[in-house]
C-alpha cells in the first residue's frame, strides 16, 4: 500500500504537531504518522488514580506493538550498556510525551548557544539566541504560555507572555521569604498551562497531577495542534510505525516504509519527510534504515547519529521543614531559581537550574502514601495516625537541581539487534556515563540545597544518591554548519538528504539547563519555513 503526501511527519509530539499545523495551513497535503494509539483522557486519569507507584508513565497502558520506557524499570525497555543507566523516558502515543510533561516553558539563555566560544566546552550552536528569539515568542503564543513580564529570567524578550503568570503557591512564598536576602531569587516559572480560560480549555484548577496527566487539559499537550492540523485536512495515521527510510543513491528520500499494529505494511511516498520522533526514536529509525547506499544509516555520513546523548541529570534533595508549608497542591512546580543558569565560571562548574516542588516527597519517596505506611508500621492508628500524617505531610519540601551535561561522543544510542519489536525496529541500546563536569555539579548542588534548607528552616534533609532522569532527551542528531561533525544544518535539514528534516531535542548541540520543550517548539516553527520551501525544490 502506498500513501502519497506533500509532507510526511513522523511523530505527533509538540515538534511534529506544530510542523504539521504550519504545513497544512499553507495548503500542503500532510500525513502525520504516529506509532502509538490515541489516548482516552478519562481512562488515563482513572488508571493514574489507581496506580502505585505513581510514575510519569502510570496513566498510560503499555502497548504490545509500541512499548515505552518506564521510570521504575530502567532496564526493561533500553538495553543499558554504560556505567550509568539512562533514566529518562518518553511516551509513544498521539501527543507524545507532552501528555506527561510538567509544563515548564522556559527559554534557553543566550550563553547556552555559545558554550565553545565563551567557555571552551562542547560546541556552539549554528544559530544564536537572537536568531531564535522571535520564534520563542511565536512558540509561547502557540503553547499559550503563562509568565511574569517583570523578569526575563536572563533571556531577553521582544514580546510579552500571552497569559499572566500562574500564581505562586503558599510553599513558593515560604521559600521566597526565607531566601529573599540571599543569592537565590525565587521567581514564577513560565508554564504552558492556562492561567485563564482560552477557547474550550479551562484555566488550571490545581489538580496536582500535571505529571502524568492534566485531567482537564489546562496544561498544553500536542493533541491540541494535532487536532488543528486535522481540521486543515492533515491525515493522522495511528498505530502506524515507520521502520525504514528509503533513499535514492543521490540521497533524496523517496518513501518511508511502515507497519501497522494489525501487521499490514506499506509506504508513504512524500516530497518532504520530517522526523519528529524524539531523541531516542529519531536516531533509532535513522540507524535502522541502513542500506547499500547508506551503510551507516540515513543522515549518518558524519557518524554523529545517536552520539552526544544528553539529559539534565538531576540532583534531588528533600527535607522536613520546621513549620507547615502545605505542599501537595497545584501544579508540580510553579517557581524556580533561574539566576545560576549562566554564571561566568561555566568553564569549570555546570550551570544549575533549581526547581522548587509543590508535590512534597512524592518524587523521592512516593509520598504521601509512603508516609502513611511508615507511620502505620511505627504503630500509629486512628486519630493518632491521622494527626501525625497531617503534621508530617504539611512540612514536606523538595528541590531539584537540573545540571548541564556536556555532549560526549561516547554517550550514544545504538541498536540491539538481539531484541526486535513487533514494529521491526531493534531495541534501542544506550551507552551513558556522567563525566567529572556533571559529578562536580552534583556536589555543588548538594551544597546549595543544604544552604537553602538552612535558610528555610528544616529538622532534617536527605539527598538522593545517583542522577535522576529529567526526561529531557537531547543531542543525538545535532545541528551544525559542518556536515562532518553534525547531522542537520541550522534549518534542521539533513546534510546528505535535501528533503529530510529532523525536528525535536535530538538536534540540540548543547543542552543548557532549561526544560527543552519551548526550545523544541521554537525550532520546529523556525524550520517550518524551510520545510515548505523544500516543496518547490
Amino acid at each position: 500500500m502506498d500513501i502519497f503526501a506533500d509532507v510526511l511527519i513522523i511523530g505527533s509530539g509538540v515538534a511534529g504537531a506544530l510542523t504539521a499545523c504550519r504545513a497544512a495551513r499553507k495548503g500542503a497535503k500532510v500525513v502525520i504518522m504516529e506509532a502509538g494509539p490515541e489516548v482516552d483522557r478519562a481512562a488515563a486519569v482513572r488508571r493514574f488514580q489507581s496506580a502505585f507507584p505513581k510514575t510519569p508513565e502510570s496513566a498510560y497502558a503499555q502497548a504490545a506493538f509500541t512499548p515505552h520506557p518506564e521510570t521504575d524499570k530502567p532496564f526493561a525497555f533500553y538495553a543499558q550498556k554504560g556505567p550509568h543507566p539512562f533514566g529518562s523516558t518518553y511516551l509513544r502515543q498521539v501527543g507524545g510525551t507532552t501528555w506527561h510533561w510538567l509544563g515548564s516553558a522556559i527559554r534557553l539563555v543566550p550563553g547556552d548557544f555559545q558554550m565553545k566560544s565563551r567557555f571552551g566546552l562542547g560546541v556552539d550552536w549554528p544559530i544564536s539566541y537572537t536568531d531564535l528569539e522571535p520564534w520563542y515568542c511565536q512558540a509561547e503564543r502557540e503553547l499559550e504560555v503563562a509568565g511574569d513580564n517583570d523578569d526575563d529570567l536572563g533571556s531577553p524578550r521582544s514580546a510579552p507572555y500571552p497569559f499572566p503568570p500562574i500564581a505562586q503557591s503558599f510553599l513558593d512564598l515560604a521559600w521566597r521569604n526565607a531566601l529573599h536576602a540571599s543569592d537565590y531569587r525565587v521567581r514564577p516559572t513560565p508554564q504552558a498551562r492556562l492561567s485563564k480560560p482560552s477557547g474550550d480549555r479551562p484555566s488550571c484548577h490545581g489538580s496536582a497531577s500535571c505529571i502524568p496527566i492534566c485531567p482537564i487539559q489546562a496544561k498544553y499537550d500536542a493533541t491540541i495542534h494535532v487536532a488543528r492540523a486535522q481540521s486543515l485536512d492533515a491525515r493522522l495515521l495511528t498505530g502506524t510505525c515507520a521502520n525504514f527510510v528509503q533513499c535514492r543513491q543521490d540521497g533524496r528520500v523517496e518513501a518511508v516504509r511502515f507497519i501497522r499494529s494489525d501487521g499490514s505494511t506499506g509506504r508513504v511516498v512524500a516530497r518532504v519527510v520530517v522526523i519528529a520522533a524524539n531523541g531516542i526514536e529519531t536516531p533509532r529509525l535513522l540507524l535502522a534504515s541502513a542500506s547499500e547506499a547508506f551503510p551507516a544509516g540515513v543522515a549518518n555520513r558524519s557518524d554523529q547519529v545517536g552520539r552526544n546523548l544528553m539529559d539534565h541529570p538531576i540532583q534531588l534533595s528533600w527535607a522536613l521543614a520546621r513549620q507547615p508549608v502545605w505542599p501537595y497542591r497545584g501544579p508540580g512546580a510553579t517557581s524556580g531559581i533561574e539566576n545560576f543558569r549562566d554564571l561566568n565560571d561555566r568553564g569549570v562548574n555546570s550551570a544549575l537550574r533549581f526547581e522548587i516542588g509543590n508535590e512534597g516527597w512524592s518524587w523521592p519517596k512516593s509520598a504521601p502514601e509512603s508516609t502513611a505506611r511508615e507511620l502505620a508500621l511505627g504503630g500509629l492508628r486512628g486519630k493518632a495516625l491521622d494527626k501525625a500524617l497531617r503534621d508530617q505531610t504539611s512540612r514536606h519540601i523538595r528541590v531539584a537541581a537540573l545540571t548541564e551535561q556536556l555532549p560526549l561522543a561516547s554517550n550514544r544510542v545504538t541498536l540491539d539487534a538481539t531484541q526486535v519489536e513487533k514494529t521491526g525496529l531493534p531495541r534501542p541500546a544506550i551507552y551513558y556515563q556522567l563525566d567529572s563536569y556533571t559529578e562536580r555539579a552534583f556536589a555543588n548542588a548538594k551544597t546549595r540545597h543544604e544552604d537553602m534548607f538552612a535558610r528555610v528552616g528544616v529538622e532534617a534533609f536527605w539527598h538522593k544518591e545517583g542522577a535522576q532522569g529529567a526526561g529531557h532527551i537531547m543531542g543525538a542528531a545535532r545541528m551544525g554548519d559542518d556536515p562532518a561533525t553534525s547531522v542537520v544544518d541550522k534549518d534542521l535539514r539533513a546534510h546528505a538528504h535535501r528533503n529530510l528534516f529532523l525536528v525535536g531535542a535530538a538536534v540540540f548541540p548543547t543542552g543548557g539547563t532549561a526544560n527543552p520543550t519551548l526550545t523544541i517548539a521554537a525550532l520546529a516553527l523556525r524550520a517550518s519555513d524551510a520545510v515548505l520551501s523544500a516543496l518547490s525544490e
